[in-house]
């Protein structure tokens, strides 16, 4: 299977085919640092991404921006984002502040990226 990626390891933006057979790496092509390689074999293998969203407080205009402090399997962001919406924080939340630790078994913990008091 050919698989095409847009590397995200640097600002090249560089365009990166893989080829996989059985779920494996046979080729990469198109990559012009290492980055680009270490990206692209782990966007094949176990893609992860950093979940960025919003946690609500009841009776509260402004809801609290949080994001994940590191990558998340791409296959559990729905599972992770469901219990981030579930959490409601306690006011006031400062800047970099866990909200949610261990987000659903990942070891990654959810962070305030905003301080807020009402």
């Amino acid at each position: 299977m050919k698989k095409e990626i847009t590397c995200i390891g640097c600002p090249m933006g560089c365009q990166i085919t893989a080829i996989l057979e059985d779920d494996r790496i046979v080729e990469l092509a198109g990559y012009t640092c290492p980055r680009g390689e270490i990206y692209a074999r782990k966007e094949c293998t176990t893609p992860e991404r950093t979940i960025t969203t919003l946690m609500v407080v009841p009776g509260v205009t402004m809801p609290v921006c949080v994001k994940t402090a590191g990558s998340v399997p791409k296959a559990r962001i729905a599972e992770c984002l469901k219990a981030i919406h579930a959490t409601v924080p306690a006011l006031p939340v400062k800047e970099g502040q866990v909200l949610l630790a261990n987000v659903c078994g990942t070891g990654v913990d959810v962070v305030a990226t905003r301080s807020v008091s009402q």
